[in-house]
């Protein structure tokens, strides 16, 4: 029990505060592999909606003049956009395609991905999908959103502290954790119904719902049977199995991309720190991260397979840093004068959603791993937002 506290105290990031002035767009550096690129539109709507995509994008850097690429967008109806993109000042096409999307904004996102990937190679990000929590009617509540928080909407209302919210691959259900009855339970959220399931509400802890990369299967933290353990069951629920059994606390579970690891948290080395093991069980394998004594809310990149990104002590606060399995080390990635916490990768195995939190305030910004450029996505108007899981389009 002593080593539960301890190990509870050190993870909960939430309690420390971390005194600094909150800020606006963090750019550490002028990176010159960035491609310079002019956006352009006859709608100011597209205009400004692309102008804010392409910013977050460490890859790209918008000019007014000398761009590598222009890319424009047109409205083509209701719910479609057209996107042409040229090539240096002689203007060689490179795409002219009509995307469809749910709504004008939503195509034109999709027809901004398109353009990146043309341009880049890289997979786009601008058309996925938030899940977070956030505290507009001062409690912690759970909300969905595009990427730049359009098409805002609430799913809770339980005044109760709530945490972890992620989502089903297929964008369908959002698994949380709830003190709804003042003691933690995993639910499922049915997006489609309204309705929501209890998933795990056995004795003691139940926390880390996450799903597994087909959906068939929740990988979660119990402490039912002593120490907080992972266990790993059915999407219903059902055939809950435990992985871990030692004396040891283990938190955050996340699945490897291909559903046949798992990377996890644990304090079996003293301090929290990240291992991973098979998903059916077996030996428990620590990942040689070597740059903090603090390691902790690890999320694997789809994207990327070969990187996990994570939460790791540096100082008196909080920054991001990337474990790389090519070269079998880690990094940090973000250089905020806050402390930048709780991230979750975005589709291209480059960028992340993160937390920032200063004194008395936490927003969602996407930050680049590769330049250290960090953008915010939540606007101060409304209110804290924080503990975000993306779904790629």
């Amino acid at each position: 029990m002593k080593n539960l506290f301890r190990f509870l105290a050190a993870l909960s990031l939430a309690a420390v505060a971390f005194a600094q002035r909150d800020i606006g767009v963090v750019d550490v550096t002028a990176d010159t592999s960035t491609i310079p690129l002019a956006v352009r539109s006859s709608s100011p709507e597209l205009q400004n909606l692309a102008l804010t995509a392409f910013n977050v994008h460490g890859r790209f850097r918008l000019v007014a003049s000398g761009a590598a690429y222009t890319v424009t967008f047109a409205p083509a109806g209701p719910t479609q956009v057209s996107v042409a993109v040229t090539k240096g000042s002689a203007g060689a096409a490179v795409l002219s395609e009509t995307v469809a999307g749910t709504s004008l904004r939503h195509a034109l996102l999709k027809a901004a991905d398109l353009a990146v990937t043309k341009m880049s190679g890289l997979r786009g990000f601008f058309a996925g999908k938030l899940t977070f929590v956030g505290e507009t009617t001062g409690k912690t509540e759970i909300y969905t959103s595009d990427l730049f928080f359009g098409n805002v909407l609430r799913w809770t209302s339980d005044g109760k502290q709530l945490i972890g919210p992620h989502w089903s691959p297929d964008g369908t259900r959002i698994v949380f954790t709830s003190y709804r009855t003042s003691f933690p339970d995993i639910y499922v959220l049915d997006l489609q119904s309204r309705q929501r399931n209890v998933l795990a509400s056995f004795k003691g802890t139940n926390s880390g719902g996450r799903f597994s990369p087909d959906g068939s299967r929740v990988a979660m933290v119990l402490s039912g049977e002593g120490n907080p353990e992972i266990y790993v069951g059915t999407a219903q629920g059902r055939q809950i199995r435990r992985l871990t059994n030692d004396q040891a606390v283990e938190a955050s579970p996340v699945w490897s991309p291909d559903g046949s690891r798992l990377a996890f948290v644990s304090d079996a080395a003293g301090g929290p720190q990240l291992y991973v093991m098979s998903a059916h069980g077996g030996a428990m394998t620590r990942l040689k991260t070597d740059i903090s004594r603090y390691c902790a809310e690890p999320d694997w990149s789809k994207g990327d397979p070969n990187k996990i990104v994570f939460t790791a002590g540096v100082n008196k606060g909080y920054q991001t840093a990337v474990f790389d399995f090519t070269t079998n080390s880690a990094r940090i990635v973000s250089h905020a004068p806050t402390d930048s916490i709780e991230p979750a990768w975005l589709g291209d195995g480059r960028h992340v959603v993160v937390t920032f939190r200063a004194a008395n305030t936490r927003s969602l910004w996407v930050l680049d791993t590769e330049s250290g450029k960090a953008t915010r996505l939540s606007p101060a108007s409304f209110g804290p937002a924080s503990n975000a899981s993306y779904l790629a389009p």
